[in-house]
């Protein structure tokens, strides 16, 4: 599963967690979350302006520019 990160705020969306008070569920995938979808925390970003993320062995993540989120973010 991969997550997304919100290049604003740093809002992530994990695949794996979901986000239920948006109205994901665990396991749902990022192509199931509409386009037009906005940042829950920020709200001035859609979901084409996320950017992939890796999974690092600490448990954090790493975005493709190479910021690292903590774990549980």
């Amino acid at each position: 599963m991969s997550s997304y990160q919100c290049p604003v705020c740093g809002y992530l969306f994990d695949e794996l967690r979901g986000h239920p008070r948006e109205g994901f569920p665990a396991g749902t995938p990022w192509e199931s979350v509409p386009d037009d979808w906005a940042c829950p925390d920020c709200g001035v970003r859609e979901k084409v302006d996320f950017e992939p993320t890796a999974v690092c062995s600490g448990g954090g993540h790493v975005t493709c520019a190479g910021q690292l989120t903590p774990p549980g973010r």
